[in-house]
């Protein structure tokens, strides 16, 4: 005999079985490898491409940076290049938003302040490589043509480094009175001149010529020496005083 109240019967599903655990991505097992090579080998042994991959891990945490970094480096034709475009330049690259641009320049500011800092911890004149080695990482990529001044004391350590002046990609316009102005100013007995060619060559134009000319006889007057004059361009640096201009 049945009893009126009905049996109850489980309706559960039978439990699925655990999923495995996802393995890890080519992607994310590329980036542990490269960081484990630099751990290994050292950052310098690394080709070009893969420190700037490994840079761009920073602001670009998921995804094939690879392609990225060739590009930049296509783009701007080296390390350097790349680290001294503008954000409005490095932007036009594809797959660069406006995290990894400011990444990269912040990477360009830290390198100049450890070569300013190198150039100014003894006279400018007996440190010469360092001073080469910082005016190309300020100067060689510059788009724009830029006129910078190292003001400099009576021993020759740097006072300041300053830009006096912008311009285009062939001109930035100087005014001798400005440069002495701002060396009186800083009590600056000696002055290096910079400023930079976009187009890679840093021979001298004739203008540049008669530019530092009549900046040596502005500061004649006020005893304040020009030791030199550098062109910077990609292709290197021209010494006024080595080429007998000064």
């Amino acid at each position: 005999m049945v009893s009126g109240k009905s049996l109850k019967v489980s309706e559960a599903a039978p439990r699925a079985p655990k999923a495995p655990a996802a393995a890890p991505s080519h992607q994310s097992g590329h980036r542990e490898r490269l960081r484990e090579r630099a751990r290994a080998g050292g950052l310098a042994a690394l080709p070009d491409y893969e420190l700037l991959e490994l840079y761009l891990f920073r602001s670009l945490p998921r995804g094939d940076v690879k392609p990225l970094a060739k590009a930049l480096l296509a783009r701007f034709g080296s390390f350097a290049g790349v680290i001294g475009a503008s954000v409005e330049e490095l932007k036009i690259v594809s797959g660069v938003g406006e995290a990894a641009a400011v990444e990269l320049k912040i990477l360009h500011e830290a390198t100049l302040r450890a070569g300013r800092e190198t150039i100014a911890k003894r006279p400018v004149i007996s440190s010469w490589t360092a001073l080469l080695g910082y005016v190309r990482v300020a100067l060689a990529n510059e788009s724009r043509e830029q006129f910078r001044v190292l003001f400099l004391d009576k021993k020759n350590q740097l006072i300041a480094d300053e830009v006096m002046n912008h311009g285009t990609v062939d001109h930035a316009p100087v005014y001798p009175r400005e440069v002495m102005r701002r060396a009186l100013e800083l009590a600056s007995s000696n002055v290096i001149l910079l400023h930079n060619h976009p187009s890679g060559d840093p021979t001298p134009s004739r203008p540049d010529i008669e530019m530092t000319k009549q900046i040596i006889a502005a500061g004649k007057a006020l005893g304040i020496v020009v030791h030199d004059h550098l062109v910077v361009g990609r292709e290197g640096v021209a010494s006024f005083k080595a080429l007998g201009l000064i």
